[in-house]
């Protein structure tokens, strides 16, 4: 008889396997350390003493793992006590609380751990990409009688789904609820938007129909924007009523895709209505749903009609226009010739402190341009580094230039803000320039600038890739010892970082872990081990 443990219990476990010896003829003959999670007990004790076991068997004691150690893992308090790697995982064995004491009325047998061990060589072969071995290797697991774990079937299905082997996905799928493992609405989300994608309408509804859990708004949103993408308004209305019937309401994203829609099938005056019903349904539109209005208005012609709207947003509809509303009023203006209004409008979006985009320049320029005014057209330039060029910059791999323009700045007795220096920090890890980013991101602490999560996460994000995370928890530490709360995107790079280094198993107990103290919430938490 074998029983396993998780490894910080082992002296619980010994005396538990002892318990169930001693009125038996059992006798204990090895006892093998099969990794620093599990203790596995099957015979000949000679020695006990605290962690450590010598075997009177083959021993092939595993022993710690020396890449992921044990400070770094006390660092980031990323020892997972449930150590539960899905809804179908081996966690389930155990009932772990209080503290983490082992309860003695469940066991985990050598069966057990044959399936932990198939999912993690599944879970390899989905992380490498290798998804045709993967697929026979799930073929093997439920034919042996294994189930397969949800999140690692999931992270298949929506790679078969990346390289549009849909067919495939739909197997996996099938593969799973014949396996006797619940598939949540996330897999099946995945499977409908992998369908949706390639215009597989049809066999989206298909699943749709047939899912064994409710839907919910995510589930219709995928169809919904998938209708209406190809002009299927009617349709998309159908998939409306029924989403009404099963109780799942609408959100701000749903409307926003019908209203888009309705726009240019119908016309602005019956989206408006549709604005309107939203409101009634105690569905307060954003700046997304008004933009789309605007948008519509604009193109319909109706300039006048798309200035009044962006005049009143704030003091009728409570919402603040940003600056892709802006965007879309002043490339309306341009077409129109009206540039005299365009340069007023833009005076007014820096005095209500929206500041502009490159596309907002791009779109000035180019106009400038083509009547020949180029005196207005340098003018524009002029003020580009002070608003957002540098931002655009670095996002199409010029952050060199944009370094420049940062001297510029200052030149000029300019002082760049934050969301600048993370811009600049963010370009240069993208660029595989982490020693650069790592030297500028300690040099603002001299230009007395207090880094922000997301320079953080940016530094953080280009060690990840540079197969640094050892180093990126150094960030880590060190941000929450500066007093700036990490946030799910510091987990998730930290988390995808271990995967990508290979340490799968430290990455799982880690996002365990969090999800267990509420830092991360158990739906994000499904969607950060979809991607390990």
């Amino acid at each position: 008889m074998d029983l396993m443990v998780p490894i910080q219990q082992s002296r619980e476990g010994f005396c538990l396997f002892h318990s169930f010896c001693k009125d038996s003829d059992i006798k204990i003959q090895t006892l093998r350390c099969k990794d620093r999670v599990r203790v596995c007990f099957s015979g000949g004790v000679k020695v006990f003493d605290g962690e450590k076991f010598d075997s009177g068997g083959n021993g092939d004691g595993l022993g710690r793992n020396e890449v992921f150690s044990e400070k770094r893992r006390n660092e980031v308090s990323a020892v997972s006590r449930s150590d539960n790697f899905g809804l179908n995982g081996e966690g389930a064995n155990f009932d772990v609380r209080n503290g983490g004491g082992l309860s003695l009325s469940k066991y985990c047998c050598s069966r057990n751990f044959e399936e932990y061990e198939s999912n993690n060589c599944l879970r390899r072969l989905v992380r490498d990409g290798e998804l045709e071995e993967g697929f026979r290797c799930l073929e093997r697991m439920v034919y042996q009688g294994d189930v397969p774990d949800i999140i690692t079937c999931t992270s298949l299905i929506k790679n078969f789904c990346r390289v549009r082997k849909t067919k495939k996905a739909a197997r996996v799928l099938e593969i799973l609820e014949e396996s006797g493992a619940v598939p949540d609405v996330i897999t099946y989300n995945v499977l409908i938007s992998g369908y949706c994608k390639v215009g597989e309408i049809n066999s989206a509804l298909e699943v749709l129909d047939r899912m064994s859990v409710a839907p919910d708004v995510v589930t219709y949103n995928t169809i919904l924007r998938s209708l209406c993408d190809r002009g299927k308004l009617n349709q998309a209305m159908e998939v409306l009523d029924r989403q009404l019937q099963k109780e799942c309401y609408p959100d701000v994203i749903t409307y926003t895709i019908l209203i888009e829609a309705t726009c240019k099938e119908s016309g602005v005056d019956q989206a408006m209505k549709l604005l309107d019903e939203m409101s009634s349904n105690g569905c307060k539109p954003d700046v997304v749903t008004y933009n789309v209005l605007i948008n519509g208005i604009c193109k319909e012609e109706r300039l006048d009609e798309a200035i009044t709207f962006l005049d009143n947003m704030v003091s009728l509809y409570g919402c603040q226009p940003n600056v892709i509303t802006y965007n879309i009023v002043l490339f309306s203006m341009c077409n129109t010739g009206k540039w005299t209004d365009a340069e007023k409008l833009l005076t007014e979006m820096l005095r209500k402190g929206c500041s502009p985009s490159v596309v907002t320049f791009n779109i000035l320029i180019n106009f400038f341009c083509r009547r020949g005014l180029l005196g207005r057209a340098i003018d524009i330039l002029d003020k580009m580094p002070e608003y957002g060029l540098i931002d655009g910059l670095t996002k199409v791999g010029k952050t060199k230039f944009a370094i420049e323009l940062l001297g510029e700045m200052r030149g000029k007795g300019l002082q760049p803000d934050i969301i600048t220096y993370s811009s600049l920090v963010g370009g240069l890890s993208r660029e595989g320039k982490i020693e650069e980013a790592v030297n500028f991101f300690h040099d603002l602490e001299g230009l007395g600038v207090r880094p922000n999560a997301i320079t953080y996460n940016n530094v953080m994000l280009g060690l990840c890739k540079a197969h640094r995370t050892d180093r990126a928890i150094d960030f880590l530490i060190n941000m929450v010892a500066k007093g700036c709360k990490p946030t799910v995107g510091t987990y998730t790079i930290l988390i995808e970082g271990l995967a990508y280094e290979g340490l799968v198993k430290e990455a799982l107990e880690i996002l365990n872990e969090l999800c267990s103290r509420g830092a991360v919430k158990r739906r994000s938490a499904r969607q950060m081990a979809a991607k390990i």
